[in-house]
């Protein structure tokens, strides 16, 4: 494997990961983040928002897959792709954590 496919592995599993939360919140009709909301990164989008977004997401992370060749990489792009996941979940986690104690 090249580095590029370690890095397109990587941003595979973070752009996958996310989709998650927009799509489930946008299909269920309700208001939260993406990087269009005002304020950035404060304010709520519209569920229909939060859809597209997670498509786009899922449309990004598809290519990036097959670019990375997470399948057929071997152990060493799953490992990647997972922790793409790990650092994207965490990271989201800790900021949606922070921005509920508010």
């Amino acid at each position: 494997m090249n580095w590029y496919d370690d890095i397109a592995c990587f941003f595979a599993g973070m752009f996958l990961a996310n989709v998650v939360p927009h799509f489930v919140h946008g299909i269920s009709g309700d208001r939260f983040p993406t990087p269009f909301a005002r304020p950035r990164g404060k304010g709520l989008s519209s569920p229909t928002l939060n859809v597209v977004w997670a498509l786009l997401n899922l449309v990004v992370g598809y290519v990036l897959f097959r670019v990375g060749r997470v399948l057929s990489g071997g152990d060493s792009a799953l490992g990647l792709f997972f922790a793409g996941i790990a650092v994207i979940s965490t990271m989201l986690s800790v900021r949606f954590a922070k921005k509920q104690d508010k």
